[in-house]
């Protein structure tokens, strides 16, 4: 199939499932993105806080098939080495996780906020191991089982729903545990940390890549804030913490901490930075929805598919809310003041 005719068939994808039977899976749909934006209004962040559950399902009604359609299974970032396709970069990033845990067939391993399970299967494929997904959101659990179904992993990979601050699983039932950006829709890390060491068994190891401030976000800098706001407008974020918050909230809960490393910051020669793939680009086919002329195109087909009645009501103000995240993710990661790849690996006793 050409990339042409798979892009394609991919937006009459979307299109359908907000309008079928995946649309109405999900309640609301997008009738959801006006009370999106009003949780985000406020300049404190203590609604959303108190709200997270709402926040975080309504964001991911909203933005899964966005997603999956332009950034594919697997809805996290990775630097890219040098002549590396963005594929191998994310899978690259996944599998150092498994490696880093040491996983085995005979490991029963919980991946913690799992969006629709693609680290799950590629990890699943590369370790053996049994892996089981929590998100909080139905439409994911629904979509991601299908995938493990086609991909005929179900009888190793599967997703539940499940709030990860209140994991349905006994004590101690899981050799390992892994996250992959997804505790930032915490409004308590100490809270979901406590819950993930509860559910490990002792010697278990779990390693995260969070979202967080880095020690260069200055709360005076306009430009600083800006960008933090968009990001947690645009992620269905409560508010962010800092890479030494998450550091402190592990030791705090009693996991042995091991390391916490910046992996955005690794030497990578001749490479692109995690943020690059969201620069504009002119040359890019991907990266030239970000400039002047690909946003106003974007928005007009929009627009144009709404009015004929072929994309519902709201579509055009979901990719504004992903634009605006693109926008303050480029300037937390020109600045250095965000991370999305700080990476903590500790140990339950």
């Amino acid at each position: 199939m050409s990339n042409r005719t798979s892009t394609v068939s991919r937006v009459t994808g979307l299109f359908k499932a907000f309008s079928g039977d995946g649309g109405a899976s999900r309640g609301e749909g997008l009738k959801d993105i006006d009370t999106y934006n009003e949780m985000h209004k406020p300049e404190s962040a203590e609604g959303r806080n108190a709200n997270y559950t709402d926040l975080v399902n309504s964001y991911y009604n909203l933005a899964t098939d966005f997603y999956e359609v332009g950034w594919g299974q697997s809805f996290h970032f990775a630097n890219r080495l040098a002549g590396e396709n963005f594929a191998a970069s994310i899978a690259r990033h996944e599998y150092w996780l498994a490696l880093k845990l040491g996983l085995k067939p005979t490991d029963k391993v919980l991946d913690c906020g799992c969006g629709i399970g693609g680290p799950l299967r590629n990890v699943g494929r590369f370790s053996g191991a049994d892996i089981t997904g929590v998100t909080l959101n139905q439409y994911q659990v629904d979509r991601g089982n299908k995938l493990c179904r086609e991909a005929e992993l179900d009888s190793t990979c599967r997703l539940v729903q499940a709030d990860f601050h209140k994991l349905p699983f006994p004590d101690a039932h899981f050799d390992h545990c892994y996250s992959i950006e997804a505790c930032c829709h915490s409004p308590d890390r100490r809270d979901v940390y406590r819950e993930i060491m509860r559910v490990l068994k002792p010697g278990g190891y779990f390693i995260s890549y969070e979202w967080c401030l880095t020690s260069k976000y200055d709360s005076a800098n306009p430009i600083h804030v800006v960008a933090k706001k968009k990001i947690e407008e645009g992620d269905g974020l409560p508010d962010m913490v800092s890479t030494e918050e998450c550091d402190a909230a592990l030791k705090d809960v009693g996991f042995t901490f091991i390391e916490g490393v910046d992996t955005a910051l690794s030497a990578n020669p001749g490479g692109d930075a995690w943020y690059t793939i969201l620069t504009p680009s002119y040359t890019n086919p991907f990266r030239f929805q970000f400039t002047p002329l690909g946003t106003f195109v974007i928005n007009l087909f929009l627009n144009f598919l709404e009015y004929i009645g072929l994309a519902p009501k709201g579509s055009g103000k979901v990719r504004e809310m992903l634009r605006q995240a693109q926008l303050g993710l480029v300037t937390g990661g020109e600045t250095g003041t965000f991370t999305p790849m700080y990476a903590v690996y500790a140990q339950k006793p």
